[in-house]
């Protein structure tokens, strides 16, 4: 007799009953395990006293900003947690990311765009916690352990920042990475604000790994974020080589 795989936990961190029950019946529909808090107390304590596979974070809690419980949770552990909220500002992202955010879902959102993102992140951890060397992104195929990049199998020679900037990216694979973390891992910390640094490489890899790098489908905008590699299905349109580049 073989043995089903266990249902992954996700905490739900929101303090609208309303909301918690959609997110419960959606999730427990898909197959999951679903603990609630309606705190950011609560929220920390759970996390901290039993095992869990998700978070998922409102950012209006009564007792804190749910960015304090992202940075909590994040300091000891790296679960993914995915961040709920009304706030859609750029900036805003940008500093959840930088928190150690895997996500960001702007309300209201429907749950089909948040199961697909919760399995990225899960995927990726799972990816992580295994070991497991290569990262495929339709036609594209980045073999870590041995620093190979391949479009449609034939191999590629890219530039050491090249290489460098393609294998964070292939690190957080379907999620969003953020200007400033990509900076600091290919350029390192004097360079954090040279974004322009940054558009030219983005620019020249798509030219390499893009089928069409005039609408790229594997390498990914997020505006005024920062550029994820995009999760398996995304890209399967993505087929046929291009010269040039323009997106940026």
């Amino acid at each position: 007799m073989q043995m089903s795989e266990p249902s992954p936990i996700v905490l739900v961190v929101d303090d609208e009953i309303q909301i918690r029950r959609f997110l419960r019946t959606g999730f427990e529909l898909n197959g999951f395990v679903v603990h609630e808090a309606g705190t950011g107390a609560e929220a920390i304590r759970s996390a901290t006293l039993r095992p869990i596979d998700l978070v998922i974070a409102d950012l209006g809690l009564p007792d804190m900003d749910g960015a304090d419980v992202v940075e909590r949770i994040r300091s000891w552990s790296t679960v993914p947690i995915i961040v709920l909220s009304v706030r859609s500002s750029e900036p805003e992202k940008v500093r959840l990311l930088e928190l150690g955010a895997d996500d960001y879902v702007v309300k209201p959102f429907g749950m089909a765009e948040l199961l697909a993102r919760v399995r990225v992140a899960l995927r990726r951890q799972m990816r992580a916690a295994s070991g497991e060397p290569t990262v495929t992104v339709g036609p594209l195929t980045i073999d870590l352990a041995v620093r190979a990049v391949t479009l449609n199998d034939k191999r590629l020679t890219l530039t050491p920042k090249e290489y460098r900037l393609l294998q964070v990216l292939a690190q957080h694979a379907g999620n969003v990475v953020t200007h400033q973390h990509l900076l600091k891992e290919v350029w390192g910390s004097i360079h954090v604000h040279d974004t322009h640094y940054l558009r030219i490489f983005v620019r020249k890899l798509r030219q390499k790994i893009e089928p069409n790098a005039d609408s790229p489908k594997i390498l990914v905008t997020e505006l005024g974020v920062g550029y994820r590699l995009a999760h398996s299905g995304e890209s399967d349109n993505a087929t046929a080589p291009a010269a040039t580049a323009k997106a940026s």
